[in-house]
């Protein structure tokens, strides 16, 4: 049996189950490259990571997405990403609708940080997670967070070694929030929200993903004395009601309190519950939705596991309760079958805060006010967006990977620049043919007056022994042809080179190359 808590006296629930073998030193997490579980390099990882476990992946609690499927979505992901201010806006009941079906694979950490308003918290606080990270931090919760690090998803391959990165970077992040919001500190359900979230994207990234799902859609969960999930468990209790009648009188017969079974579906968003792909398909949906989606699940699995009399007459008794609850069959957890079910359960927003107040009334008539009142709680992704309107630049998407390209030199910028304006003048069409007096007459020769003053001959680097050996080549020539300048060249005003009708030496056409 274990404890949630922020290393302080909590409520204590068989929920949180944690990893308590004699062979693992519990004293540190990091500075050891052994490999705990029995894991050996011969072993295969699933298409999620895990290389064993009760998360590992299975063709009958999975759904496949055909690959043609796959890639129409994934281009109308990318649409929504770079114009996400106006979907939200406009077309959020499209990008519910899209959640619902399944964010792909190659895009579920740029869509999850967008919907949680990470990606807007990020750019808002540049360089405050670095700052963060640089700081010692507070000894205490240092201590206990070094503890709890090989406990989370120790069959996924980013936590199976002991001071991996994977097991690196959990510490990291959990240590910077341990700083951002001291006041708080550190709770163990924090581990497994940091460690989904650090699957899907960089440690900054999963950071400001974390204070969004501890500040918006979970609040209160983390903090000290554990009284927003005490309430939210009333609450869940009381939509029971509605949802699964006859769940609900068992409960209340035997006096099962919804703290002892809903802890660790709700302050671990389920990620210790279901299987992989499921756990995924419920993240999706609530990040768009918010916490109305964790009711939903916790509802549909009370429902299937006591909502019929064939399953109360195995449970006769609190003890018999509590452990069909534990145990709950693969069949309701399936992904395909789980997704249907959140989707036909009656329950919104509006539900969830109409029943928030009746059981806040009744709290403070049985146990007084609330030792720490949390902030207001955000229903999806939409509301978050329009409580912090983000912009433009917030929203833009950077690269994660960068590879640094060196810069060509002067000399090949020159020549490419050079190459690119010949093709493009080579484009144009042909200027019409002026006739152009010769610059170096013959004494036999009388060149027409031009009706506009002649160019100027340019001034070349011929030596003088050039000169003569050009004149006896124009000899043979007609005067219209040896006036005609060549057609292939450049307008003459490009280069002294292209006005010059003498032959270029092999120094000055390798220049001109």
């Amino acid at each position: 049996m274990a404890k949630i808590g922020n290393g302080r006296q909590s409520v204590d629930t068989r929920s949180i189950r944690t990893i308590n073998s004699s062979h693992i030193d519990d004293e540190s997490s990091l500075g050891s490259d052994s490999e705990i579980n029995g894991f050996t390099s011969d072993r295969r990882t699933d298409k999620y990571g895990f290389i064993g476990g009760a998360q590992q992946y299975s063709e009958e609690l999975a759904q496949d997405v055909p690959p043609e499927v796959l890639r129409h979505r994934e281009v109308k992901w990318l649409d929504m990403l770079n114009h996400w201010d106006k979907w939200m806006i406009k077309r959020f009941d499209k990008v519910r609708l899209r959640c619902q079906k399944g964010i792909p694979p190659a895009l579920r950490g740029r869509a999850w940080l967008y919907l949680s308003g990470g990606k807007v918290k990020k750019e808002q606080n540049q360089g405050k997670f670095q700052e963060l990270d640089s700081q010692s931090g507070d000894p205490k919760w240092l201590d206990v967070i070094e503890k709890d690090l090989h406990r989370q998803f120790p069959f996924h391959e980013m936590f199976v070694s002991r001071g991996g990165h994977g097991q690196q970077d959990l510490f990291r992040v959990l240590k910077a929030y341990t700083l951002y919001r001291p006041e708080e500190g550190y709770c163990q359900a924090q581990a497994p929200i940091a460690a989904v979230l650090l699957m899907h994207m960089p440690a900054e990234d999963a950071f400001w993903g974390l204070v969004q799902i501890c500040e918006k859609y979970l609040p209160g969960y983390y903090s000290p004395g554990l009284e927003a999930i005490q309430l939210d468990g009333e609450i869940l209790f009381a939509l029971l009601r509605r949802v699964s009648p006859l769940a609900f009188r068992h409960l209340e017969k035997h006096k099962i309190d919804p703290i002892l079974y809903m802890t660790e579906w709700f302050m671990c968003a389920f990620s210790r519950t279901l299987p992989w792909s499921s756990v995924l398909r419920v993240w999706d949906m609530f990040l768009c939705d918010g916490v109305k989606i964790i009711f939903r699940v916790g509802l549909v699995l009370l429902k299937c596991m006591l909502g019929t009399r064939e399953k109360l007459k195995a449970c006769q008794g609190q003890y018999e309760t509590m452990e069909l609850l534990r145990a709950i069959e693969p069949r309701y957890m399936q992904e395909g079958f789980l997704v249907r079910e959140i989707l036909e359960v009656p329950v919104t927003s509006r539900d969830v805060e109409k029943e928030h107040h009746t059981q806040l009334k009744r709290w403070r008539k049985t146990r007084g006010e609330l030792n720490l009142k949390p902030p207001p709680r955000m229903h999806g992704a939409r509301l978050v967006l329009l409580a912090d309107p983000p912009r433009r630049q917030d929203l833009k998407q950077n690269p994660t990977i960068v590879l640094e390209v060196p810069q060509p030199t002067s000399q090949l910028k020159k020549g490419k620049e050079e190459k690119q304006s010949m093709k493009k003048k080579s484009k144009k069409k042909s200027q019409p043919i002026m006739e152009v007096p010769n610059p170096y007459p013959l004494p036999n020769e009388h060149s027409p007056p031009p009706s506009d003053p002649p160019a100027m001959p340019p001034v070349t680097s011929k030596t003088p022994e050039t000169v003569p050996q050009t004149v006896p080549q124009t000899e043979t020539l007609s005067p219209h042809q040896h006036c005609a300048p060549p057609t292939d060249l450049a307008p003459a005003k490009d280069s002294p080179h292209q006005q010059s009708t003498q032959s270029l030496s092999s120094t000055e056409l390798d220049t001109y190359l």
